[in-house]
């Protein structure tokens, strides 16, 4: 069966970069999904990503859900290299629950502490457990093996992510835990993106099709090319 491989790792650790420098790089189509802030207009119009409430939260979350089952599923046969995957998303939820809806007020709290559980956030936490059960299911039944990028690269101050460094660290540890419970390959890798691509191809034996800096060049045309306006400009643009 063709690879079927899940790049890991917590907010600003380079994954979507990644991804499609390996795509490039290997040969393997990369699964798309729209992020959060590209479903944020359908779901929350003329909101950030700040000003969400839980349902609109949960229905996001659903929705990138779903769209990466379908290009999983599509790829399949094929094998596929994806930026994440769904667990990312109920992780995503989870920390929201312990941090606040909106985890920038809670960030000056220490490590291990948790904003107290409103009847929104208590609701929310209820869905985001189940969730988390049908998302683990379909994780392990969908993927071969994952490469887990190193928290090693600043926190990207784009604006668009109401996340902060204890929100990446509870991130990080989470999803750690969680491959571990399913069982699914997990390897590390660090360094330059030239240096991830050739352990990952070392790593699973997988054949190369350019130079590691070609693949990286396409890389860099193909992210410039992702939207990256703010939230409340395609709102405006999307009605």
């Amino acid at each position: 069966m063709a690879l079927r491989l899940g790049i890991s790792g917590t907010y600003s650790s380079g994954k979507t970069f990644t991804s499609m420098a390996l795509s490039h790089y290997t040969g393997l189509p990369r699964t798309k999904a729209r992020t959060m802030r590209e479903i944020l207009p359908e779901a929350a119009p003329g909101k950030t990503l700040e000003q969400c409430t839980a349902t609109q939260l949960i229905q996001m979350i659903v929705t990138r859900h779903v769209e990466r089952a379908v290009y999983e599923s599509q790829l399949a046969e094929t094998g596929f290299v994806s930026d994440g995957s769904s667990l990312q998303e109920w992780i995503y939820g989870s920390v929201r629950v312990r941090l606040g809806l909106n985890p920038n007020s809670s960030a000056h709290l220490a490590a291990g502490e948790s904003v107290e559980l409103t009847p929104e956030l208590a609701y929310f936490g209820e869905v985001m457990a189940s969730l988390g059960n049908s998302f683990k299911l379909h994780v392990r039944k969908s993927f071969d093996a994952f490469v887990h990028l190193r928290h090693e690269l600043p926190l990207s101050a784009d604006g668009h992510r109401p996340v902060n460094e204890n929100f990446r660290t509870m991130s990080d540890e989470i999803l750690q835990t969680t491959m571990d419970e399913l069982g699914i390959p997990f390897h590390v890798v660090s360094g330059t993106v030239e240096e991830r691509l050739l352990q990952v191809a070392a790593h699973f034996g997988l054949a190369v099709r350019m130079r590691p800096e070609d693949a990286i060049e396409l890389a860099a045309a193909e992210y410039a090319a992702l939207d990256v306006r703010p939230e409340e400009e395609r709102s405006t643009i999307s009605a």
